[in-house]
């Protein structure tokens, strides 16, 4: 089983939506972790926005990066450029090292259909990369 862990700012929002899809894609293949290098709670728009792709995350819990210092991860991914610029020593030793910067749809100010508008971007975004990334790894 690989492991593989998604690492983002606050675990809230986009390491959330990818750790979903992993999920997903995975199909029981890989053991999926996500983390933040902070923590702040799991972002409620990303929760209704996997929903309406028929993917619930809403027992996710929103990690710090420490809390798998133990685990030798296959892939680490950086799914926004502060947490892979602020990212402190992962020691997994053969850790192949991925990162790309989504949109924040939490970022987005406005009326609800502009923020829905904003999560479905991000969610799409990520749900394409995440897409590709098991169909050329698994």
């Amino acid at each position: 089983m690989k492991n593989i862990l998604v690492l983002c700012t606050g675990n809230s929002c986009r390491s959330q939506m990818a750790h979903g899809y992993l999920n997903q894609f995975t199909n029981g293949k890989a053991n999926i972790y996500s983390a933040g290098i902070e923590t702040h709670g799991i972002n409620p728009g990303a929760v209704a926005i996997m929903k309406e792709d028929g993917i619930d995350i809403s027992n996710h819990t929103s990690n710090h990066v420490d809390d798998y210092k133990t685990i030798e991860f296959d892939y680490i991914i950086t799914v926004c450029d502060h947490a892979n610029e602020n990212c402190p020593f992962i020691p997994s030793k053969n850790a192949v090292r991925l990162h790309h910067n989504f949109f924040d749809p939490s970022k987005v100010v406005g009326s609800e259909d502009e923020k829905h508008k904003a999560f479905l971007k991000a969610r799409n975004e990520i749900k394409a990369y995440f897409k590709t990334f098991v169909s050329e790894n698994f």
